[in-house]
């Protein structure tokens, strides 16, 4: 009796092959494409001797071909577009948050001895990590 499995990829049903116990994909070639880079990326977030090849085997790539990009660039004039476009959005981003970083330093000050009433801030920039904003009202003792 021949059971039917539906493929993980394209949804159809199909007749996995009887030695292949665990079969999820059928045997169309987008859904072996699929499945390879299922298998690809598995392989890439666990095995760190295969992470080592990939990379060992890109930077040889690029060394036999110094010039792709270059080249890639200057025949493509809808790449070169579409990037400064992309770039332009990204610059623009990036004026429009003032962002505290986690290593900044910034002058000593030293507050005067008395109560403090503490008040979350709230307000335009934005703090990264472990930043906390408080407003400080002194309080005068009387």
């Amino acid at each position: 009796m021949n059971r039917q499995s539906r493929c993980a990829h394209c949804r159809c049903r199909f007749v996995p092959h009887p030695h292949v116990k665990t079969q999820r994909f059928c045997s169309n070639k987008p859904c072996q494409r699929a499945r390879k880079t299922k298998w690809q990326r598995d392989k890439m977030a666990t095995d760190l001797d295969y992470q080592a090849n990939q990379r060992d085997a890109q930077h040889a790539w690029q060394h036999r071909h110094p010039d792709y990009w270059r080249q890639y660039r200057l025949r493509r004039a809808d790449y070169r577009e579409r990037n400064r476009l992309l770039q332009t959005h990204r610059d623009q981003k990036q004026r429009a948050n003032l962002l505290a970083k986690m290593d900044a330093s910034y002058p000593i000050t030293f507050v005067k001895p008395g109560i403090y009433h503490l008040i979350p801030a709230v307000g335009e920039q934005l703090a990264k990590m472990d930043a906390l904003s408080q407003k400080c009202h002194v309080i005068p003792i009387t």
